[in-house]
């Protein structure tokens, strides 16, 4: 339901854009959101979006390098990565946001509930 393109390798400094394409319920969810893992560490948030694309969400790290977008026409979410530096590596996750919970919910890992498979950055130096 939630699949998750556009990882790979790139040098510091540089940028991917990520996108994350849904089925149409999926999709219709109150917001979608991008999450990443370090290896042997929990899912962390990194951006999300709302429904309707009006409320966007970033984590300080990303805040001034990355960019949430989403295309409803298209059912995909995008992840605009700028100026990655190495500690950006990791395995980046998309996920559609549960229903009924408040704005501060979408930042919270437990909010999401339906996940894709992940797709590998990998930032070199």
């Amino acid at each position: 339901q939630v699949k998750e393109s556009g990882g790979g390798l790139v040098q510091a400094g540089g940028s991917l854009r990520l996108s994350c394409a849904a089925s149409g319920d999926t999709f219709d969810s109150d917001g979608m959101g991008w999450f990443r893992q370090f290896p042997g560490k929990e899912r962390q948030f990194v951006a999300a979006v709302d429904r309707n694309g009006d409320s966007t969400y970033y984590s300080n790290s990303a805040k001034g390098r990355f960019t949430i977008s989403r295309d409803n026409a298209k059912n995909t979410v995008y992840l605009q990565m700028n100026s990655l530096k190495p500690e950006d590596t990791a395995v980046y996750y998309c996920a559609a946001k549960r229903p009924g919970l408040p704005g501060a919910a979408f930042t919270v890992l437990s909010a999401y509930d339906v996940w894709g498979q992940g797709t590998q950055v990998t930032v070199s130096s």
